[in-house]
């Protein structure tokens, strides 16, 4: 029996351990998303609906053009 209660301990330690490292890999990824998700200077464009339609439309013709060959 003490055998088993030694690998019961080796394995609450052991999982102690991995959950410290998953707080520790959490909080860099965290921090790491914070650095990341930020778009200094940036700003994105918005199309107009017009604009879209007119893209779609190009974007049709060309599929049309390469299916006609």
């Amino acid at each position: 029996m003490s055998s088993l209660q030694s690998v019961f301990k080796q394995l609450k330690d052991e999982r102690k351990r991995a959950q410290k490292e998953l707080a520790r890999l959490e909080e860099a990824i965290s921090a790491f998303g914070k650095l990341v998700g930020k778009r200094a200077g940036k700003v994105q464009r918005k199309l107009s609906a017009t604009a879209r339609k007119k893209i779609a439309a190009a974007q049709r013709a060309r599929w049309a053009k390469l299916k006609a060959k």
